[in-house]
């Protein structure tokens, strides 16, 4: 008997809708959003608030958009997924995703209208993402630099703002921010190669090449190291250049001890269903060091930054499948 698919309008298919963003990913473009928020000066509460969500929303429809492209995979190693069980179909998704992350752009454009170009190009990286999933060197940088440019765009809500970032004249904050945007980069690489190997009989079998399915495990995890270690070692020295304070201290010392956890267990274990745990502490790692350096630059966010890791703690508890992140 054929699967029902869910009406537009029917509450079951939010729900469906909601699995698919995978909430608790949402904590990573919120971080990353936060990132640059903290570097401009003088920010108003409204101001803040119209930024971040967008922000916290823009993974779960980029999320979403993707996972229209990698049913076949998905069907494989993440059977539980709407999209994979026919409850709703792919049109659904990408036209629900295409909206969000219009309203996306759109909110941060009215923001400031530098963000419309940088936001399109965007959403091209997201639809174009599967193509070098399946290339072993194409898909961790290809997925982070668009979660890179989320600290760009925060940055640029300060309609005020030049940018500077490379070519600037070497001021301490322009370091700095410049740091913190690799610091997401390479922090999101190695979220993406961790993730991949939950996923390698299903990548194998699908044709997917990446880079666990091409070399191996060990030479996967070595990869992992090495940008766990660079994300690390920026996101230390960004914090020399802006300053420490304790909040700042105790939340890089907090994502320092959760990576080295995350890649020594990869190193340990050669079972894919084993892998869930690892992934999961290297994302708290990268929020945790997008909050150290927000917390560094605005020391009066602290609060709201820890509530804001509270919440990722909840939801990556509920989340439905706990050997998925």
């Amino acid at each position: 008997m054929p699967t029902r698919v869910l009406p537009f309008w029917s509450p079951k298919f939010a729900q469906a809708y909601v699995i698919t963003m995978r909430p608790y990913l949402l904590f990573i473009s919120g971080a990353a959003g936060l990132v640059g928020l903290s570097f401009i000066p003088d920010l108003t509460c409204g101001r803040i608030l119209l930024a971040f969500v967008p922000f916290f929303l823009s993974y779960g429809f980029g999320q979403a958009l993707t996972d229209c492209f990698q049913t076949d995979t998905d069907s494989l190693s993440a059977p539980y997924r709407p999209l994979v069980q026919g409850i709703v179909t792919r049109r659904q998704i990408l036209t629900v995703s295409m909206i969000g992350l219009t309203a996306v752009v759109l909110v941060l454009a009215y923001l400031n209208p530098v963000i419309l170009i940088i936001g399109i190009v965007g959403v091209v990286g997201l639809l174009t993402y599967t193509y070098f999933k399946r290339t072993w060197w194409g898909g961790p940088p290809w997925n982070a630099w668009i979660v890179a440019i989320l600290p760009i765009m925060g940055r640029f809500v300060d309609r005020g703002y030049h940018p500077a970032l490379f070519t600037g004249p070497g001021a301490p904050t322009v370091s700095a921010f410049a740091l913190a945007v690799l610091v997401t980069f390479l922090g999101y690489v190695n979220f993406v190669v961790m993730g991949y190997f939950k996923d390698i009989s299903a990548d194998r079998e699908t044709g997917y090449r990446t880079f666990p399915v091409v070399f191996g495990w060990r030479p996967a995890a070595v990869y992992g190291d090495v940008t766990a270690g660079l994300s690390a070692a920026l996101a230390a020295w960004v914090l020399v250049l802006v300053g420490v304070n304790v909040w700042s201290v105790v939340m890089f010392g907090a994502a320092l001890v959760l990576h080295l956890c995350a890649q020594v267990a990869m190193h340990r274990t050669r079972d894919e269903h084993k892998t869930g745990g690892p992934i999961a502490n290297g994302v708290r790692a990268l929020v945790l060091y997008c909050l150290a350096i927000t917390a560094s630059n605005k020391i009066e966010w602290a609060p709201f930054l820890v509530v804001f890791y509270v919440f990722l703690e909840l939801a990556l508890r509920l989340r439905p499948e706990r050997g998925q992140v």
